[in-house]
């Protein structure tokens, strides 16, 4: 493969397109792929039976390599939504149980867990940084004997600060809780070994940084947690002899093991999966290491050439405490929503949340790019 990355996509028309964290383009091969698939729908007699259920395992097997997880404990899904519903629906509160969710999270583990509260099926507890950035200790603080689950952000969407998750999943562990990570903002551009991270469970959106379609996910859960986990409905495709489809199982049928029962119904659909896989195969190739040195370069090159008398990082600069991207304000921060419509109007493509220019390169990024953003920023 090229070290020439930008190669590997499709003309931007001339756009410097820095989000990332919002939306992956998909590779060339990827489009390829999804355009094989098309032709399969289109004429379905060329579909072979066996695609239904060897397409979705490879795409698990090869997504557990991003995660340093193994394949039997992957599910694939429609988002990191879909995995947040997996955990909420089997985790079998009791009265008084209680969520950790920190304030200012992305939306979707509040829309996962604040139904199951006005229920009241349990309380939702927020924990609040005391600082600028929330830290493994704000969680801590937030976890007491009724806490059954921390819901949290590897990193963080609104200004990229990256958790240190071991030490949250201590804090849970140590009182009888589990860890819920969600890996979206980080999985395919920072090495990451899910173990060691401490999780009992992970979601990862499939959009972003995997370069898949929207629609794509996936939901790891520890081997330890598949038994423990209330079932509730499974997928069918996951039972007993289901890949036969001749004498399909009914009554009584078995559910194979794995993680597998928890993927999302008629996830196969070859349209979504043949261009992930594709994207799957081509950052493997590629390496995750090689897609973090040349993120973590344009990343840096932003930082350096920022005009600081106009704008400044409102993300960690250390960058051991930073996930894949930057996030910039301006010095007068009402100043910050009218220069993303400028930026938007030049062609320079990035994502304003919560009153922040959120800068997310990947591999298609390049140095014009940074100079197209900094010229931009720099003109009153």
């Amino acid at each position: 493969m090229s070290s020439d990355y930008r190669r590997e996509f499709f003309d931007f028309e001339g756009v410097a397109y820095l989000a990332t964290a919002s939306e992956g383009p998909l590779p060339r091969v990827s489009a390829k792929a999804m355009q094989a698939a098309i032709e399969w729908k289109k004429m379905p007699h060329r579909i072979p039976d066996n695609a239904y259920f060897e397409l979705p395992d490879r795409v698990r097997e090869k997504a557990a390599k991003f995660i340093g997880a193994d394949a039997e404990e992957m599910a694939v899904t429609t988002g990191a939504s879909a995995g947040m519903g997996v955990v909420a629906a089997g985790m079998n509160f009791q009265p008084g149980d209680e969520v950790v969710v920190a304030k200012g999270e992305f939306p979707a583990h509040f829309a996962t867990w604040v139904p199951y509260e006005k229920a009241g099926l349990v309380k939702v507890k927020v924990a609040s940084p005391r600082e600028r950035f929330l830290t493994a200790e704000d969680y801590a603080a937030a976890i007491g004997p009724k806490t059954r689950l921390v819901s949290a952000s590897y990193v963080r969407f609104d200004n990229g600060a990256r958790l240190d998750a071991k030490r949250v999943a201590d804090a849970c562990h140590k009182a009888g809780a589990a860890l819920l990570l969600d890996l979206s903002q980080a999985a395919g551009v920072m090495p990451i070994d899910v173990r060691e991270l401490g999780a009992d469970f992970a979601v990862i959106s499939g959009y972003k940084w995997l370069l898949g379609p929207f629609g794509t996910g996936l939901f790891w859960i520890a081997r330890e947690w598949q038994e423990r986990l209330a079932l509730g409905p499974a997928y069918w495709m996951a039972a007993e002899g289901a890949e036969n489809v001749s004498m399909l199982p009914g009554e009584g049928m078995e559910l194979r093991p794995g993680a597998r029962r928890w993927d999302t119904a008629e996830t196969a659909g070859p349209i979504h999966l043949m261009a992930l896989e594709a994207s799957l195969d081509f950052l493997l190739q590629l390496g995750v290491a090689e897609a973090a040195r040349h993120t973590k370069s344009i990343v840096q090159e932003v930082i350096e050439r920022l005009p600081r008398d106009r704008y400044g990082v409102v993300s960690p600069l250390e960058e051991e405490n930073r996930g894949p991207y930057i996030c910039l304000a301006a010095r007068r921060r009402e100043e910050t929503a009218a220069m993303y419509k400028k930026l938007r109007e030049a062609g320079v493509i990035v994502s304003l949340r919560e009153n922040a220019l959120r800068v997310a390169p990947y591999l298609y990024s390049t140095s014009e790019d940074v100079t197209k953003l900094v010229k931009i920023l720099a003109v009153a």
